[in-house]
């Protein structure tokens, strides 16, 4: 199987520019997608700020199990990180966002108070691409500010963004680190779409999927593709996406099964939460 790794050139010059900026930032907010918590932390970051507060938003949780998700915000409260479940597109995130930062924040606010200075809280939102960085700095903003896509490495250069009179944010590119040592964790970061496809093979990565997926949640995989009940060797990665294909009509002249449109829809529908609402990880798996 391939190995999975991407660290594109301008990551290394992002993360030395963000070192040079870190004077500047109050508050660090690190964003992690909700089915993969922990494949979405990188480990950079504990060094990078290690002296400044933090806080995490656990995006996406509407695409994951409301019991998972509880189950990490158990998890990362007992390892003493302040985190808050967020939709980055819902109604209420922009309220409890700008309060939840606020709050990470006001020891900041204090002292420069008792000093008679009005100080504008100033944060910085990391991640791994594609958890959502900068469709969230937009839904604060009320506009589109920050540059979004549905790939990972749109956004490329710092933009300070105003969210209120004492907060402004700082978007930054997605940043992976320079290996990826933890297999597992690459899947699971290559599902979510943190990975671009076109560095990966498509169909091994889709068959894996669909391989991790039936021994999490066999009854839901088999309900959005059904012939995959007829396949007799789960394990096989080139036989379940044959499954999906007869699931679709995936099938070219010939009776070729077309293989790699299946990988593309079955990337597409795990991604937009069509298969399943689920994490990939779980804490109690972690504490084992």
């Amino acid at each position: 199987m391939q190995t999975i790794n991407w660290y594109p050139g301008h990551m290394t010059k992002a993360k030395r520019e963000l070192s040079e900026d870190l004077k500047l930032i109050d508050v660090v907010v690190e964003i992690v997608d909700a089915r993969a918590p922990l494949a979405c932390r990188n480990p950079d970051f504990e060094e990078l700020f290690k002296n400044k507060i933090r806080v995490m938003l656990l995006n996406k949780c509407d695409l994951s199990s409301p019991q998972a998700n509880r189950e990490w915000i158990r998890y990362f409260q007992k390892q003493g990180v302040s985190v808050m479940e967020l939709v980055s597109i819902g109604s209420g995130a922009k309220k409890n966002a700008v309060s939840f930062i606020e709050k990470a924040g006001e020891p900041v606010l204090k002292r420069y108070r008792e000093k008679g200075v009005s100080k504008t809280l100033r944060a910085i939102v990391v991640g791994i691409p594609n958890v959502g960085k900068s469709t969230f700095i937009n839904k604060l903003a009320g506009m589109t500010r920050a540059q979004v896509g549905d790939r990972p490495g749109v956004t490329r250069g710092k933009q300070w963004v105003k969210i209120s009179p004492y907060l402004e944010l700082m978007d930054t590119p997605g940043l992976l680190w320079a290996k990826l040592d933890d297999q597992d964790s690459a899947k699971h970061i290559a599902y979510i779409g943190s990975i671009r496809d076109d560095i990966l093979n498509v169909e091994e990565i889709a068959g894996m999927l669909l391989c991790d997926l039936d021994r999490i949640c066999p009854d839901e995989l088999a309900k959005r593709y059904p012939k995959l009940a007829a396949v007799e060797d789960r394990s096989s990665l080139e036989a379940m996406l044959e499954g999906v294909c007869r699931s679709r009509g995936f099938i070219l002249s010939g009776g070729v099964f077309d293989t790699e449109r299946a990988a593309r829809i079955v990337l597409d529908e795990f991604r937009a939460g069509k298969i399943v609402k689920i994490a990939l990880e779980r804490p109690e798996a972690e504490n084992e």
